[in-house]
């Protein structure tokens, strides 16, 4: 607008402006983008992402750039709940814009009837328009924004789960009977959760028990093994036994006989130590448990 009611201009006054605005550069040491925001764009990568959104909710200022980018970044578990509390026309939406993989873990997530009606309702989305996609992707983030910090990265189940795990076997049982009474659906919830040396058999797949076995020193194996054959653990001990060479099994057996007896704290810390190696390998991705409901 201001280009379009000048005219012609002096060469004076041209070099006039040209000189004021290079004296103004020059005088300039340091400059800041300006507020909150530019200042948490210049520091991305330097703080910590979650204290950033803090400052930015504390602040009131909205999330510079493309919300979209920010959604699309998101796990199927972090989406999930906006996607059933949001109307089916944004979940289509939003569907819309991940990419096909993760809508369709979302979809596997979602009751049946959910489903149905979000996946109609994608076939309306034809006709909207890219400034409502980009309200919708503003309002979404906003959403996301305001979710509170939690305490805890794992929910109650896997932590109590985890320390259950470590825990000596008469102390695990008592726990679980005391939560029965208090809290069945949480009872049955953690053990779930849970991964003792019991249930090998039933949790690892045959074909993975040779990787477990080669991250475990053959003294802890053995008295593990050993310890877990006189204590009612038989199963769990052969499983691992008839899953590795003839020769490895054995040695160890040979090994195992030749034990004197084993004290119940060595040999509760020693299968402790299959079990974490377990579930490192499981964390790390190399080792899949077997769902209990697929025996």
């Amino acid at each position: 607008m201001q280009m379009s009611t000048m005219r012609s201009i002096s060469r004076d006054t041209v070099s006039m402006v040209v000189d004021e605005f290079i004296t103004e550069m020059d005088s300039i040491g340091l400059s800041f983008s300006g507020g909150l925001e530019g200042a948490l764009t210049t520091l991305d990568g330097a703080i910590d992402a979650q204290m950033a959104d803090r400052l930015r909710r504390e602040g009131g200022v909205k999330r510079t750039g493309d919300p979209w980018d920010t959604i699309l970044g998101m796990d199927a578990q972090r989406l999930l709940p906006i996607i059933e509390s949001e109307s089916v026309e944004v979940a289509a939406v939003l569907l819309s814009k991940i990419n096909v993989s993760k809508a369709a873990e979302i979809l596997g997530m979602l009751t049946g009837q959910q489903a149905r009606r979000i996946t109609y309702a994608v076939s309306l989305t034809s006709a909207v328009t890219p400034q409502a996609v980009q309200r919708i992707g503003q309002s979404l983030a906003v959403q996301l924004d305001n979710v509170p910090e939690l305490a805890f990265e794992d929910g109650p189940v896997e932590r109590v789960g985890a320390i259950l795990n470590s825990s000596p076997a008469n102390t695990r049982e008592d726990v679980l009977s005391g939560l029965d009474e208090d809290d069945k659906g949480f009872a049955n919830l953690v053990r779930k959760a849970i991964f003792t040396f019991a249930n090998i058999p039933s949790r690892i797949d045959p074909r993975d028990v040779p990787k477990i076995t080669r991250g475990i020193d053959q003294a802890i194996l053995v008295m593990a093994l050993a310890y877990a054959a006189g204590n009612g653990l038989e199963k769990s001990s052969e499983f691992v036994l008839e899953n590795i060479s003839k020769r490895m099994a054995d040695s160890l057996r040979e090994e195992m006989q030749e034990m004197d007896k084993i004290k119940d704290s060595d040999g509760e810390a020693a299968m402790n130590k299959v079990v974490t190696e377990i579930r490192e390998l499981e964390a790390a991705g190399e080792v899949l448990f077997v769902a209990e409901d697929d025996e």
